[in-house]
């Protein structure tokens, strides 16, 4: 088959690893995403994942609760490493050897992550599994997925939504809301598209990282990507 990308960084939130439930992990989903990527691995597509922890703890309800930003910014890199363990074990249970590299210091759970170290892994077909977020709180793991990319070199940064692409407004709320098939980064800065967060925009942007949004949970879009067919939303 031919591929158009070779190394790609997914970005996966930790709210879709919850399928239909409210909290924690389906069984479902995590199987349906382990089955896409393991697809992509027995093509010989470099995989590195940037996983969420949203599906643990979601940090916009720290005040509520008592809790500062920075301490709820570090549960939730915490909850990310959840995540990663979570994800890791599902994919060697289905034959897919994994690592995981944390931007946190937890020798007896992760190795810290190395560049070269994550480079020379994958080159051997080892999924990448980078958690901890950028190991800094105030940033999200969408600008963790935007730094990693470039990071690692990858062809594309690839962000996992349940929705197809990036849209004028929510269509979740909006029906008249257009998608878009191809946009900029400094159109999707103006406009404030809450598909990623700004600081990852800029990242992409500064370091020519080309972004599909595209949804997920339609089987088989993840391979459509790769292989270069027009499944989702282009940012350049």
């Amino acid at each position: 088959m031919e591929l158009k990308y070779k190394r790609i960084l997914l970005k996966l939130s930790g709210e879709a690893l919850m399928g239909n439930k409210h909290y924690g992990i389906s069984a479902t989903a995590i199987n349906d995403y382990v089955s896409e990527i393991k697809t992509l691995h027995k093509l010989c597509v470099q995989v590195a994942i940037v996983i969420g922890g949203g599906n643990f703890y979601r940090g916009v309800n720290a005040k509520d609760i008592g809790i500062n930003n920075t301490t709820g910014d570090k549960m939730g890199m915490l909850s990310t490493i959840m995540n990663g363990l979570s994800l890791k074990d599902v994919l060697e249970k289905n034959g897919t050897e994994s690592k995981i590299y944390s931007a946190i210091f937890l020798p007896q759970i992760a190795d810290v992550f190395q560049q070269e170290k994550a480079i020379q892994d994958l080159q051997k077909n080892t999924i990448c599994i980078f958690v901890g977020g950028t190991g800094n709180p105030l940033f999200t793991t969408d600008s963790a997925a935007a730094l990693r990319s470039i990071e690692i070199g990858a062809d594309i940064l690839i962000k996992a939504t349940d929705v197809d692409g990036i849209y004028s407004a929510d269509p979740k709320k909006d029906t008249t809301s257009k998608m878009f098939n191809k946009i900029s980064y400094q159109e999707c800065i103006e406009r404030n598209l809450k598909v990623m967060d700004r600081t990852a925009f800029v990242l992409c942007k500064e370091n020519n990282m080309p972004i599909v949004v595209m949804n997920i949970n339609k089987k088989g879009n993840l391979l459509k990507v790769v292989s270069g067919e027009d499944v989702g939303t282009i940012v350049m």
